[in-house]
């Protein structure tokens, strides 16, 4: 990153490039409440955001306070470099990126009324009225209150009306949820990540024999609920593979140390201090930074690192000891 220029401001509408803000930029008076942020290229914002439209057109760009912009936060889709949001980041019509060559990084939670992400990830959740997904990590939950596109995404889960997934799709924890059954592109492979042995692929050594990713099938793999009220009725449609998880909980997953590796993703950038996280094959100390575990779960998206599917038997002898 080039040497950056300290900058002061009033303006109503702002240009920003090779800046470094050392505070936030928050409306002070009424003509500056409708303020358009421009950030062109290498930029480092230390406070929180406030903005009608913030555009990003390239990186690398760094912004360490909350942002929320009233009408669109918008990432051009020619955009390099990094491009990090440090906290939450909300809007109240649109948070809109469909870059596909810049890394883009949220280290909190996302909230707007719509949401479309390209090639990015998500260290907290997403919640808006309509979400599309595309090559996206979400370590926590995607909520909708209207409808979800996914396509070739990792995601902690699910829950919205009307859902829609297509190429391959993989969840973190045990179920996800729809109101009306859920919408498959053909060729789907819709897979269950939370028995295979996410620590040991992490250190580069090899899986647990009783580990693997679960392939969900979206027939047999539905749990229907009718919920009842007083001249109401709701059904909830669940994807879950909980009955697998709770047989295998008898045989110890702690071991798999994969509540360890999601807590450390989701805390992002919040983390205090770097952990270690063991070591690899060749003896090295491995890391838990947010872009080692960023790019740990792009790996297995982009299939660079291949999850073994469970084989779905286990010892019953195994689970007797257990209560002994």
């Amino acid at each position: 990153m080039k040497e950056l220029k300290e900058i002061r401001f009033n303006d109503s509408n702002l240009i920003l490039k090779d800046n470094l803000v050392k505070s936030s930029i928050l409306p002070e008076k009424i003509s500056e409440l409708n303020r358009n942020i421009v950030i062109q290229e290498n930029t480092v914002i230390e406070g929180a955001v406030y903005a009608t439209k913030l555009e990003i057109q390239s990186g690398d760009i760094e912004i360490q306070g909350t942002v929320f912009a009233n009408l669109e936060l918008f990432v051009n889709s020619n955009a390099t470099g990094q491009i990090m949001f440090k906290k939450s980041v909300a809007s109240s019509n649109s948070i809109v990126s469909r870059a596909t060559k810049c890394n883009l990084i949220f280290g909190s939670d996302i909230n707007s009324k719509k949401v479309t992400l390209y090639n990015a990830f998500v260290a907290g959740s997403i919640y808006a009225d309509e979400i599309e997904l595309k090559n996206c990590v979400v370590i926590g939950g995607v909520f909708a209150t209207q409808n979800i596109d996914i396509e070739n995404s990792i995601i902690g889960t699910f829950n919205g009306p009307t859902v829609k997934i297509s190429q391959n799709i993989y969840i973190l924890l045990p179920s996800a949820f729809t109101i009306e059954p859920i919408i498959i592109a053909k060729g789907v492979k819709f897979y269950n990540l939370t028995l295979a042995d996410l620590g040991s692929l992490y250190k580069k050594k090899d899986e647990s024999i009783d580990s693997g990713k679960i392939k969900i099938d979206t027939i047999n793999d539905e749990i229907k609920t009718t919920l009842t009220d007083v001249g109401m009725q709701k059904t909830l449609r669940s994807y879950t593979v909980i009955g697998k998880v709770l047989a295998a909980d008898l045989l110890d997953i702690d071991k798999f140390q994969n509540h360890f590796l999601l807590a450390s993703a989701s805390l992002g950038s919040q983390l205090l201090k770097t952990y270690e996280f063991g070591t690899d094959n060749e003896g090295k100390p491995i890391m838990l930074t947010l872009e080692n575990l960023k790019n740990f779960f792009f790996d297995i998206l982009n299939e660079k690192i291949v999850v073994k599917e469970i084989t779905g038997s286990f010892d019953i002898s195994e689970i007797t000891k257990s209560f002994k």
